[in-house]
């Protein structure tokens, strides 16, 4: 079978075009946010065979002098009806490489996609899995791996199907008096004091402040100026704070039907007050209100393994009921296997080296 067939063409558009994708990761919004940290970022229109137009956002950027890669965040969105298996999808998602490569530069080594497919834990279904010409990229960019709330159903539901300690521990958090305030850009230099903490704590790496803050200003810049049609759009810092101290603070995306939690820290003090609880209860309601109908937790480990360097997160994300979902993370399809390969290596080491200050 020809790996072209599922496309008939494709040609590039405004950013503009994206703002009706499905995923915050393939809209124009998160284009612009991150053309402003060395990413070129494009749009595309793929007019699949026996569908509709669609578009895709591709960022690409430097990997060294006169050496670069591509990358399409949860796409593409794949067109309503399309085959459901790993073969199939192999094919199409070859072919788009394929053809998106006479829009590259040409010192492009490979292309990388998180495909947004999925399978949702106890349907007895595989994992979505690709197969040659790509290759298992050496770590993943977006969490394969995550927790989705139903927000149409109920807040009683919804606490409901919460293991009972972590209804218990919202409720021990108000009882203490922890307050939740939605701080916004108020509360950056809190929340980033906060996530320096985290990050010592638990061997993670962050970006620096003013990343986060270019965040909200690409999300007003949206708010302000957003296309007509474009899905209605919030971005919020939610803190908590006890007599004083500020013991929390987590980022949230709504856009449209979806809430994202983006990011989240907390600090060494008063953490049997369980703030941390408060605030993504805070976060879900508000949420609900807006108008979403599902919050996407956004990354756990791919199961409970109590060796993982996460396994906390795995827990803490889990207790909050819901789906667990598992895509199949990032792959490669290498435009310059030698360059490629050499790329892989490394990206593989540096995973490794990551993992044990994690374990630490």
């Amino acid at each position: 079978m020809d790996n072209t067939e599922f496309i008939r063409n494709i040609k590039t558009t405004g950013l503009e075009a994206c703002e009706q994708s499905g995923s915050f990761l393939q809209s124009a919004l998160w284009g612009e946010f991150k053309s402003r940290f060395g990413w070129t970022s494009r749009a595309f229109l793929i007019d699949w065979a026996d569908a509709d137009e669609r578009p895709l956002l591709l960022l690409s950027r430097s990997l060294a002098p006169g050496v670069s890669f591509a990358y399409v965040p949860w796409g593409p969105e794949l067109p309503a009806g399309f085959p459901s298996d790993d073969e199939q999808r192999t094919l199409a998602l070859a072919g788009l490489a394929r053809k998106l490569r006479q829009f590259l530069p040409r010192n492009t080594v490979f292309i990388r996609f998180d495909p947004p497919w999925f399978t949702e834990e106890g349907s007895g279904d595989t994992v979505p899995s690709l197969s040659l010409p790509f290759r298992r990229a050496g770590a993943d960019i977006q969490p394969p791996d995550t927790v989705l709330i139903d927000l149409t159903q109920s807040e009683e539901n919804i606490l409901a199907a919460m293991k009972p300690k972590w209804r218990y521990n919202i409720g021990l958090a108000e009882k203490h008096g922890v307050v939740v305030s939605d701080s916004g850009e108020q509360g950056m230099h809190d929340f980033y004091r906060l996530l320096s903490e985290t990050a010592a704590r638990d061997g993670i790496a962050i970006h620096n402040i003013e990343y986060y803050r270019a965040l909200f200003a690409e999300c007003n810049d949206a708010v302000t100026t957003g296309e007509s049609g474009a899905p209605p759009l919030q971005l919020h810092l939610y803190t908590a704070a006890h007599e004083g101290d500020v013991l929390a603070a987590i980022v949230v995306l709504f856009r449209g039907k979806e809430a994202t939690y983006l990011y989240g820290a907390s600090s060494n003090i008063k953490r049997n007050l369980m703030a941390p609880y408060a605030l993504q209860w805070r976060a879900i309601t508000e949420a609900k209100t807006f108008g979403c109908t599902e919050y996407d937790l956004f990354g756990i480990p791919p199961d409970e393994n109590p060796d993982h360097p996460m396994a906390g997160l795995y827990r803490f994300k889990t207790g909050f009921g819901g789906k667990i979902i598992h895509r199949s993370g990032s792959w490669d399809y290498p435009y310059k296997p030698a360059l490629y390969a050499l790329f892989s290596g490394a990206e593989r080491l540096r995973k490794k080296m990551r993992d044990k200050r994690k374990r630490r």
